[in-house]
């Protein structure tokens, strides 16, 4: 059984960076390596948005609020995913979560459970 585990949120000042990591536990390296996946986040009274995705190639896709500022990324081997975010305000706080898009065989979508990233000064 998968199951996707968050770490890394926090208080964090303006300005200040992130880096989030996503762990699948239970899920085989096999498995992790033909996923897509990706960060959500979601703010109080806001629907939850994409942040990032990375595919099974390495390829990136960016919301508009992290280009240039945000760094998504994979290790096949360590079975991991990392969100590196700099230079964040306070609009960046909220619940984020990793997602990971396995094939349908294989129980397809995965969440966690979130990990509260807060922007405070």
């Amino acid at each position: 059984q998968v199951h996707v585990v968050e770490s890394g949120g926090g208080l964090v000042q303006p300005g200040g960076s992130l880096r989030l990591s996503c762990i699948p536990s239970g899920m085989t390296r096999r498995l992790f390596g033909i996923s897509n996946m990706g960060w959500y986040r979601q703010a109080p009274g806001k629907q939850r948005e994409l942040v990032a995705l990375i595919d099974t190639e390495g390829g990136t896709t960016y919301a508009d609020f992290v280009k240039g500022r945000g760094t998504i990324s994979r290790d096949n081997v360590k079975n991991t995913m990392i969100l590196q975010m700099n230079n964040l305000d306070f609009e960046d706080t909220a619940v984020y979560y990793c997602n990971i898009d396995a094939p349908s065989w294989a129980g397809g979508t995965y969440w966690g459970q979130g990990t509260q990233v807060t922007v405070w000064s």
